[in-house]
């Protein structure tokens, strides 16, 4: 068996309509049974959920079939472009655990290519300098049902198209004054190939090829000539370039000199609840100061979500998941949720922290003293062993965990009441104090028994509660930032009556400056992640965190508390 064809096999998924197409094309010996992919992300902004999508096909599929993929970004329009999305595009590819393997481009690689072929559809008459404005050409596209009309620069000469062009490229005429369009049916029932305008003006310095072009390519011209010269062959895109597919091909057509052509093959674009995915939207949640930067953990940005604490093969297993289809879908986000859940419970080691303390007090355990308890690091990776945490007389407990007057079905801690603190001992309640001037509870006195020690062997006393701790001579405080969905609507972007910002959530944040965590936690580092005893999954912030004082971001919960507050 060929090394392509045992890949193909140990594969565990359901093959998608694209690697079937892929595959029809390598049985029929197309392109010599090359497979040659490309990302083309437009340096003007950060990474997102959805890229990751296009992300694990596009190399993906390269992967799989034993092909190559490019990294090209799609440079064409200086006016939003900077040196700092294109650094963090390429840490975010990697971080998702691929590699272009040095075959990284930019569409202003091929910019003299890309004139030399617009002066060619000048010579071949196919091509024309317009002196309307945008919105006068606008005007001109007519609809769907109705043929638009000419431009009344159409008919211009090849010499004079010629010669304005290359005064277009030399600065003469300002921003907006001209265009280059194509010369193709103004009667198409595809509105793209209505005389599509190819070249504008622009004299905002280009980050690579600074003031050497006046005129830049529009993304439908850039895009296909791009992936001919670079000899793609699966030009894989979202839905929305369904309608630019025939303008694609008649490029490339005008273009190739022999049977080659790269094929351009739609997919479904990832929706996801609650999340906005427009650069723009996602810009202004940035320039408002709804969000601390491109890389906030509310935010869908694959930045944002490596902060958060999600992991490159949680979010790999979500795109799995979904699939690849032609048809358009919201993706629920508690998927996405559910898949950094079931890697972290594998890989996160369980520690306690309190985030609300409340002291408690063992009065019959001696003064002074403390002794190390036993317990596991994660039981689902029982290789991971176990590690020992201090136990003494004064210890924190969550405020929530106990009540003075419980109700019915209240199996936490209370006056009479008893619990077993996790890894260590029963504990029973016999008095608590309150601050005589705000009446809130501010001690715990409580009695344990020192036979119902966890794991020794001794008495293993049934109680119905479990509370999580830390001994609070050896606890540290830290900051714990409980990060939740940033919108509370399921699609805040699907109202047309109201802007997206309605709906924000005010509780995407939760800063809790005095929480108390066990002493292992002191020496934590980015790469770690953690399961805080029942109270969800965590991460040391990479922004926020320093050596003298550390910060904890909450990934995830331990369940998904949406649903239940959605169907409540």
């Amino acid at each position: 068996m060929s090394d392509m064809a045992t890949n193909l096999e140990d594969k565990k998924i359901s093959k998608n309509f694209i690697e079937l197409i892929v595959e029809e094309e390598l049985a029929a010996g197309k392109n010599g049974q090359r497979i040659h992919t490309r990302f083309p992300p437009e340096p003007n902004g950060y990474l997102h959920i959805g890229h990751a999508k296009a992300i694990c096909l596009d190399f993906g599929i390269a992967e799989n079939y034993q092909g190559k993929c490019n990294l090209r970004f799609d440079d064409t329009n200086p006016t939003k472009e900077d040196v700092e999305f294109v650094d963090s595009i390429k840490e975010d590819i990697h971080w998702l655990g691929y590699d272009w393997e040095g075959r990284e481009f930019y569409a202003s690689d091929y910019f003299g290519k890309l004139y030399d072929f617009a002066v060619e559809l000048i010579q071949r008459d196919l091509a024309y300098v317009d002196d309307q404005n945008s919105e006068a050409i606008a005007s001109q596209k007519g609809t769907p049902t109705e043929a638009g009309t000419f431009s009344p620069y159409r008919q211009r000469t090849v010499a004079e198209n010629l010669d304005l062009f290359q005064r277009m490229n030399a600065g003469e005429f300002a921003e907006g004054s001209r265009v280059l369009r194509a010369k193709i049916e103004m009667s198409s029932s595809n509105m793209h190939m209505r005389d599509p305008i190819i070249y504008r003006i622009i004299f905002t310095p280009h980050h690579r090829t600074g003031t050497t072009w006046k005129v830049y390519p529009m993304y439908d011209f850039a895009h296909g000539q791009s992936d001919y010269f670079e000899g793609i062959t699966h030009s894989l895109c979202t839905l929305e370039f369904v309608p630019h597919r025939e303008l694609y091909d008649w490029f490339v057509n005008q273009l190739k000199t022999d049977d080659y052509a790269p094929r351009q093959i739609e997919f479904n674009r990832l929706n996801l609840t609650y999340t906005v995915m427009s650069k723009r939207k996602l810009l202004q949640l940035v320039q408002t100061g709804v969000v601390d930067s491109w890389w906030d953990p509310r935010m869908p940005t694959l930045s944002g979500l490596r902060r958060r604490g999600y992991t490159p093969e949680s979010i790999r297993n979500f795109v799995d998941k979904i699939g690849y289809t032609k048809y358009l879908a919201l993706n629920d986000i508690s998927l996405l949720e559910s898949s950094i859940r079931e890697h972290l419970n594998q890989i996160a080691t369980r520690v306690m922290a309190v985030l609300n303390p409340l002291k408690v007090v063992i009065t019959n355990y001696p003064e002074g003293q403390s002794e190390e308890l036993d317990t596991p690091n994660n039981p689902e990776a029982p290789e991971t062993g176990n590690r020992m945490i201090p136990f003494s007389r004064e210890i924190f407990i969550e405020k929530d965990d106990f009540m003075e007057n419980p109700p019915k079905g209240y199996f936490r801690l209370f006056p009479g009441g008893e619990v077993r603190l996790k890894s260590a001992y029963v504990i029973s309640c016999h008095d608590f104090k309150k601050n005589a001037e705000t009446g809130e509870i501010e001690e715990i006195y409580c009695t344990y028994d020192p036979e119902t020690k966890s794991g020794s062997g001794g008495i293993q006393k049934k109680v119905k509660g479990t509370l999580h701790w830390v001994s609070a001579p050896h606890a540290f405080k830290a900051e714990v930032r409980l990060y939740d969905r940033l919108f509370m609507d399921e699609n805040p972007d699907g109202h047309k009556d109201k802007d997206f910002t309605e709906f924000l959530n005010p509780d995407s944040l939760k800063i809790m400056p005095n929480c108390m965590l066990e002493p292992s936690l002191k020496t934590a580092d980015l790469s770690q992640k953690f399961q805080f005893t029942r109270l969800g999954y965590f991460c040391l912030d990479s922004m926020y965190s320093t050596t003298e004082s550390l910060v904890f971001n909450r990934v995830v919960g331990l369940k998904d508390s949406w649903t239940k507050q959605q169907k409540g």
